[in-house]
Order: structure tokens, then C-alpha cells, then sequence
């Protein structure tokens, strides 16, 4: 991204945003007033240690769910660490190596290495800028420092799960027969709470500052080569054969190229996202709550979630998908009286601050009439560099007392450090010691009162929107994200700044002058978070807080959570649409009505333009169309395959891959002739141009389709599957044929295809030859590869939970099925039956289910 050179100074955006010789006002926000705070609602109690030894009971049912009970939290999370160990081992290991910033320790220089052989795949420096990235942001340091302060039921959760996950660790010793490629390697340790609590940090900090790593890494007042890593004293650089030392000059060599290539983050690219409903009790058909969960993540890596049933007799009982390395709570499930999901979030959960600097001093800041140091630390981390050698590499690193500093190479301005201004970033989820309190609140909730209890109690929920629904027919949605909580005068700056306002939309994130005007302290109190209760529903599929129900829209929030009276994207219209046309003949739902929804496959860019589209195509002819490079393409076969196709991308869709590359090169903006009506966020904009363009791009799809060898004809399950890698990195050869849409179809059942930067493990993945755009020469921004579109992310954890006068009734499915182990019977099991059945399966939640289903029975306690 290119941004046109930062406006505003610290000290000038301040005199400018006063009014002091500009064009435009920032008027005065009233003085609020506070409401008296309610009453605050008792949760429930529940039995936190063990009382005595650990004990859990786990018993596997079908598709290798682990039904976990005991009577404790510390003795629940101690089956769920056995029992995620089982499944994902290497995946946990890889996450506690990454956030203790030992990646270079293990693996060395580069993360696209081969684990197994130690091939290095790609150069890319990966490694080390993660580990001082890592160093940099203090995940380590907030957990040594924070730990013995937690709360008592947080501390038990993190010392079960790591006494499970050690446990496991040690039975896999004692058995020598290792079934994970993993097992037995030096970088696959037993851990302490800290590590986990290490660990539960640097997920917090994913959507926000883990994003800038290259800018951390790259901050340095110098105007040379200081950023660079430099071997320790202590290190016996003349000892290394010439390899290793050719490795080590690499190091400098990598990082210099990578600084020109710096860009900054998509901090919520398109391709993401996730769906959720709550349906109360006025759209209804038993005037009970429903319940549709259905996040898009990715397939791979540590934000896969992991499905389980959690019991404690009398006090907990709860199931639902968490995702790896969750220590004994559930994140998107249901109990006996209640069902939540969430969806990303479109608030900022941190804001890059502009520092105006000391004259003649890069490191001192002033900042409301004082003059503030810039902290600088010496880290170091250590590099292997082959033959079981290991260097200790060391760094110098840059933070104010809010924030880590970033800096960015001259090719990307703004954020220069130089003699007037540098850049920090102050993140509202570090140090986020919240994340276990708030989701076990929500577990243990038995009504909405208590379920909105743990949202004013705790602000754990770091980037997420919630939506609910019960058993007396509520419907609740609130975006309590963790968001900084800056004032009255900032918000309406950011409103009505021009400067502030230009560079956000450039950069994709706030950036403030420091100022006390601006700063902020805490996040956002639940008072002040979008929210709302409804009786009929609520829903969000990754668009901000403003239409969760547009009966009654969202307005008056901090401008950090959203854009509010904006266009909706094409799958949150179709998640709306679905919502009123997709029930019984009574207008009402039931869970199966939702589900057959959920799996419908529609796709809206399709409804929108297909039957003009299509008129086009008649009027055209077998006239050629001119793709823009001298090409012309006769559309007589592509618009036969469009006109077959049936309204939705299931397997035996024909035109589905032509509709989906058409939909790539579509715009809204400059395709549809009605535009966006705020009073008509679901139907507008609309109406397909008539000037040709719209033939030009879908002769631009079907040559891209022609030129790979596919037929416009074929149908899309021919093209559309799911293929792990195995241990290796090399394709298992298990393609699975799978239904489902994509965010830029207009679709709501979703998938993406790319290696997704948010699969940030060491584990190999296999990848296809991408297929490249016929016009351009660059690869399709569909992601098409030789072999079809091969599914990375999209929709995982899926769930519909209704209520009936004896509790719950749920269907799930994990996509990508249980286990990451690939001799597991359940390494595919899931994903087999999704691409056989395209709907969800029964999830087992009582008794006498789970006894019927048991597959195997485990009483498990900590090694003698």
C-alpha cells in the first residue's frame, strides 16, 4: 500500500482540530450522562481446584468428540490439555514455540522450512522477525510478570491443561511409538502456566499489533543499518564452517530486501469472516431461541477450532468449538438454556499514534508540555544455524511507556522515523487478562441477564461480535470487542477531520497525533459498545454493529467499532435476504429451516445480475468481445453454462466457476447503475450496467477458465475441493469434493483458497501452480491453481441450536473434522461427510446419547 506523506503533526493536528485557523469545526460534544449502573447480577458459582489429585473422565463419541467431564475447572481443563494434545500436538507445540520467541532456536533463520528434513523453502527471515517481534511486544515478559495476579479461576484452567498436555507428552515417551511427525522433537516440550498464559497473549494481540512485526522489527532512530540483528559477543562466529557463517551473512542480506518490500497490514481482507444469527421468539416457530454459528477461519494453523463437551455435575455443561489452546472453556456453543456465536469484528482494537519528537533528540517525545523518554531494550533470541549450533543473536528495541515503536523503510510513508515524528502503537488487548473470565461467564450464564453480566464484568472477548439466543426467546447482539475507549473529542475528530479522516481510509487504520485530546487509557465500557435486544433477530456477517437488525439500526458508538450508513457487502445482503425469505410457509424458522439456509449455497451476485446479464448475452450474440489485450472471445458457450446454472454453488453447479470468476473482476461501484441508499442497505446498490463492461469482464472469466484447461461447463464440484498435506508438506491425494460459495459471489456458506498469513505455523502445507489472469499475467485474484480451487479457509465450525421445552436440540460440523494427526480416523471423517450430505450432523449432548455413542472411555491422572 502507498500512502501519500503524513499530514498532520502531532502539534499541528492538535491547533488544527482546535479550530485554530481552518476551515472546518469540531464542535463540542455534550456532556453525557451516565445512566445509574444496574444492580449487578450474581453468576453462578461453579468449583474452581481439584480437591485432590486430578482426575477427568474423556469419552470419545462419533467423529472423535471428547465428551470431558470431572469436578473442576482445573480438572476439566486438565482432560481438555490430554485430550487437544491427542488431536493437535504439533499445532500447540508450534504455538508455544512461536510466542516464547524461540522459532530461530529450533528451526532457524526462516519460517518455510521443512520441519522433518530442514530444507529451507523460501529465505524469508520469517523466523527471526517473529521471535524479536514477539520480544518486542512482551507477551513473554506481561505472563512471568502477570501470572501469579490472575485471577484463582483463570490459574486453574492454565495449570489443568498444562498438566493434560504434559501428561499426553509423557505418555508418548513412555510408549515409544510416536504417531505424530512431531513426537520426540527438541522443539516439542513440556510447558508451564506461563507458557500458556504466553501463549493466550500473543492470540490477543492477533488483530492488532502481531499484525506490524516487519514495522517493529524495522523501528530504530538511526537512519542505516541499526534495525539489524547483530551475533552476541559471546558468539564463536570463527568457529562456524562456512555454511553456517554464509547463513548468518544471509541474515542482513534478507532483511534489507524485505525493507523495501514492507507494506502495511489488511487487517480484515474480504476473504474473511464469519456468519451469525440469534432468532427470538417473534420469528420463531416454538417462540424459543435459534442459534446459527458459522465462522469462517482458516483450515490450518493455531486458529483452528477444536470441538468438546465440558460437564461438571450440577455446575457445567457446555459444548461447542473452541479453538486450540483454549484451556477448558468453550468459545462458540451451548448450554442447557443458551447459545451464543461470534463474527470478526470491524473495530479497531488498537491506534498507531504520531509522537512529535525533541528537537535533536529521536528518542525523547513531548507530549502535553513534557518531555517522555523512548525506552530501549536490549533482547536477544537465539538462531540455529545447523549442525546443532546456535547463536545468540541481539537486537535493540524501542517502546514508550504505551507502546511498541514502528518504523517503515522511505517507500512507505508515512511512518518515518526521523528528526521531527516517529510511530508507536498502543494495543488495547495487551496484557488482555480477561480472555478465560469472559468466555467461562459466558459458559456458566443460565439467562440473558447473566450472559450480559459477563460482558460488564470482563472485556476478554478480543475481537469479536456476539449474537445470542435462549430459551425464553431473546435475541441479543453486542459488539464488545476490546476497543480503545478514547474520548467525546477524538471521536467527533475523527468524524469530521479531513486529515484524520484521508489517512485512515489510506493507511486502513486510526493513526492520532500523541496528545492527551487522543490518548486513551482502558477499552470501552459495556455501556457505551453497539448492542441490542430484539424478539425477532440479530444477526452480523462481518459488516460493522449499524444494520444488525435494520428495523432498528445502531448509531450513536464510537467511530473505532465501524462504518455506520454504508454499503453492505454482498453476503451480508444475502445473510438479510435469507433472514426473510428462507423460512416456513408460516414465515417462521425452525432449526432445520436455518440450517437448509446455512447450506443453501446461494450466491447473491447472482440473483443481482444473472437475468440481465444474461439478456446481454442474447443481444451479443456469437459477436466477439475484446478482453482488453487483443484477445476476442465469443461468449456464445459461456453464457449457455451461465444460463444452466441453479441458482447455487453446490457440487453439480455448472457455471459456478465462471459465475465466481466473473464475480472477481466485478465492482460494484462501477458495475451497477442504482447506487447505495442507506435507507435500502439490503437492496442497493443495484441494476447491472448496460455498457458492455459486464461482457468484457465475463469474457475476461471464461478465458481465464479456457486457458486452465477447465470446461465453462463443468460443474463446480469438479473444481472446488479439500486436500491436506501430509507431515511432509506433500499433497495427501485425498481431493474432497465440496459445496459452497465465496465472499466476492455474494455467498454465505463461504471458502477461500490462499495460504492465509493467519496459518502462522511451521507445518507444511502443499500449494498448486496458481492459474494467472489472461489481461494482466498476474495470478487470478480468485486464487485458482492448476487443480481447482483448493479449499484453505472458510466456513469450520458450524452449528444450529435450537430450544425446546427440554433444552437444547444442536447440529454441528467441523469441516475439516477433529484431529490434525493424520493416522487419526478423524483426521477426514468430517470433512467426508460434509461433501456427502451438505448439511450438519446431531450433536450429542445428553446422557444417554453420549452412552449410546461412546467409542472409547478414558479416566485420566497426572503421571506417578
Amino acid at each position: 500500500m502507498t500512502i501519500r506523506p503524513f499530514l498532520v503533526t502531532a502539534l499541528t493536528a492538535a491547533l488544527v482540530l482546535a479550530g485554530c485557523d481552518n476551515d472546518y469545526d469540531v464542535p463540542t460534544p455534550p456532556v453525557a450522562v451516565v445512566p445509574p449502573a444496574p444492580e449487578p447480577i450474581v453468576p453462578p458459582s461453579v468449583t474452581t481446584m481439584a480437591d485432590g489429585t486430578l482426575e477427568a473422565r474423556i469419552r470419545r463419541t462419533s467423529y472423535g468428540v471428547p465428551h470431558i467431564e470431572a469436578d473442576s475447572l482445573q480438572e476439566i481443563a486438565f482432560g481438555s490439555g490430554y485430550a487437544q494434545a491427542e488431536d493437535h500436538l504439533c499445532i500447540l507445540a508450534d504455538g508455544f514455540v512461536k510466542a516464547n520467541s524461540e522459532r530461530s532456536k529450533f528451526f532457524g533463520p526462516h519460517r518455510s522450512i521443512d520441519f522433518n528434513t530442514g530444507d529451507v523453502l523460501a529465505e524469508d527471515n520469517q523466523n527471526i522477525i517473529s521471535d524479536f517481534g514477539y520480544k518486542a511486544l512482551g507477551v513473554r515478559a506481561s505472563a512471568e510478570v502477570l501470572l501469579d495476579t490472575m485471577p484463582e479461576r483463570s490459574v486453574a484452567m492454565m495449570s489443568g491443561f498444562t498438566e493434560g498436555y504434559n501428561l499426553y507428552l509423557s505418555e508418548l515417551e513412555t510408549n515409544q511409538t510416536p504417531n505424530l511427525p512431531c513426537a520426540g522433537q527438541a522443539w516439542v516440550e513440556p510447558i508451564e502456566p506461563v507458557d500458556l498464559l504466553t501463549y493466550l497473549f500473543s492470540i490477543a494481540l492477533l488483530p492488532g499489533s502481531a499484525n506490524f512485526l516487519d514495522l517493529i522489527f524495522f523501528a530504530n532512530p538511526g537512519d542505516g543499518d541499526e534495525y539489524l540483528p547483530q551475533p552476541a559477543a559471546t558468539a564463536a562466529i570463527d568457529e562456524l564452517s562456512k555454511p553456517q557463517q554464509q547463513l548468518l551473512a544471509q541474515i542482513h542480506d534478507k532483511a534489507r530486501s524485505r525493507a523495501g518490500k514492507i507494506t502495511t497490514p489488511e487487517l480484515n481482507p474480504i476473504d474473511l469472516g464469519s456468519n451469525g444469527w440469534g432468532i427470538g421468539s417473534e420469528l420463531s416457530a416454538n417462540g424459543k431461541g435459534i442459534v446459527l454459528g458459522n465462522p469462517h477461519f482458516p483450515h490450518t494453523g493455531q486458529l483452528r477450532f477444536w470441538q468438546s463437551h465440558l460437564t461438571i455435575p450440577g455446575e457445567l455443561d457446555v459444548m461447542g468449538g473452541s479453538l486450540v489452546g483454549t484451556p477448558g472453556i468453550i468459545n462458540i456453543g451451548f448450554n442447557q438454556n443458551l447459545a451464543w456465536t461470534h463474527t470478526f469484528s470491524t473495530a479497531e482494537h488498537f491506534i498507531m499514534y504520531n509522537l512529535a519528537l525533541k528537537e535533536g533528540d529521536r528518542l525523547t517525545y513531548l507530549y502535553d508540555g513534557a518531555e517522555l523518554p523512548i525506552e530501549s531494550e536490549l533482547v536477544s533470541i537465539d538462531v540455529n544455524v545447523g549442525g546443532g549450533v546456535v547463536v545468540p543473536f541481539e537486537k535493540t528495541i524501542y517502546r514508550t511507556a504505551k507502546g511498541v515503536m514502528v518504523e517503515a523503510p522511505p517507500t512507505l510513508a508515512p511512518f518515518a522515523w526521523d528528526d521531527s515524528q516517529a510511530f508507536f502503537i498502543q494495543d488495547a488487548n495487551e496484557e488482555n487478562v480477561d480472555v478465560l473470565e469472559h468466555w467461562l461467564a459466558m459458559n456458566l450464564a443460565t439467562n440473558i441477564d447473566q450472559f450480559q453480566q459477563a460482558f460488564r464484568d470482563f472485556d476478554g472477548v478480543i475481537f469479536n461480535n456476539t449474537m445470542y439466543a435462549d430459551d425464553q426467546g431473546n435475541a441479543f447482539y453486542i459488539d464488545d470487542s476490546t476497543v480503545p475507549h478514547i474520548s467525546d473529542y477524538a471521536q467527533t475528530a475523527l468524524r469530521v477531520s479531513p486529515d484524520l479522516i484521508t489517512i485512515k481510509e489510506q493507511a486502513g487504520f486510526t493513526i492520532f497525533p500523541y496528545e492527551p485530546l487522543f490518548a486513551f487509557d482502558d477499552a470501552v465500557p459495556y455501556d457505551s459498545a453497539p448492542k441490542l435486544v430484539r424478539q425477532d433477530f440479530v444477526q452480523n456477517s462481518n459488516n460493522s454493529y449499524w444494520v444488525t437488525n435494520p428495523a432498528e439500526p445502531i448509531e450513536d458508538v464510537s467511530p473505532l467499532y465501524g462504518k455506520r450508513r454504508s454499503e453492505q457487502t454482498l453476503r451480508t445482503r444475502l445473510g438479510l435476504t435469507l433472514l426473510t425469505d428462507s423460512s416456513g410457509d408460516d414465515g417462521l424458522f425452525d432449526p432445520a429451516e436455518v440450517e437448509a439456509a446455512l447450506f443453501s449455497n446461494r450466491a447473491y451476485l447472482g440473483e443481482l445480475v444473472l437475468p440481465e446479464l444474461l439478456t446481454q448475452c442474447e443481444a451479443q450474440g456469437s459477436t466477439g468481445v475484446d478482453i482488453g489485450n487483443g484477445t476476442v472471445v465469443d461468449l456464445t458457450n459461456a453464457c449457455a453454462a451461465l444460463g444452466q446454472w441453479n441458482g447455487a454453488q453446490n457440487k453439480d453447479s455448472i457455471g459456478g466457476a465462471l459465475l465466481r470468476e466473473f464475480a472477481h473482476r466485478f465492482d460494484t461501484g462501477s458495475h451497477l447503475t442504482q447506487p447505495f441508499v442507506s435507507t435500502m442497505p439490503v437492496t442497493t446498490p443495484a441494476g447491472l450496467v448496460d455498457d458492455g463492461s459486464a461482457l468484457v469482464i465475463l469474457a475476461q472469466a471464461a478465458q481465464s477458465l479456457t486457458n486452465a484447461g477447465f470446461g465453462l461447463d463443468a460443474p463446480l464440484g469438479s473444481m472446488q475441493f479439500i486436500e491436506k498435506s501430509l507431515p511432509d508438506g506433500s499433497a495427501s491425494g485425498a481431493k474432497i469434493a465440496i459445496s459452497g460459495s465465496n465472499n466476492r459471489e455474494g455467498g454465505f456458506n463461504v471458502f477461500s483458497y490462499s495460504l492465509d498469513s493467519r496459518d502462522d505455523t511451521l507445518l507444511p502445507q502443499h500449494a498448486y501452480t496458481a492459474v494467472t489472469d489472461p489481461v494482466s499475467g498476474e495470478p487470478l485474484r480468485s486464487q485458482l491453481s492448476t487443480e481447482g480451487y483448493h479449499v484453505r479457509y472458510g466456513s469450520s465450525w458450524m452449528m444450529v441450536v435450537g430450544f425446546g421445552d427440554n433444552g437444547p436440540t444442536a447440529r454441528g460440523l467441523l469441516t475439516y473434522s477433529q484431529s490434525n494427526n493424520f493416522q487419526s480416523p478423524h483426521w477426514n471423517d468430517q470433512t467426508q461427510y460434509y461433501s456427502d450430505n451438505n448439511n450438519l450432523r446431531p450433536l450429542l449432548f445428553t446422557e444417554d446419547e453420549i452412552a449410546a455413542a461412546t467409542s472409547s472411555d478414558k479416566v485420566i491422572r497426572p503421571a506417578e
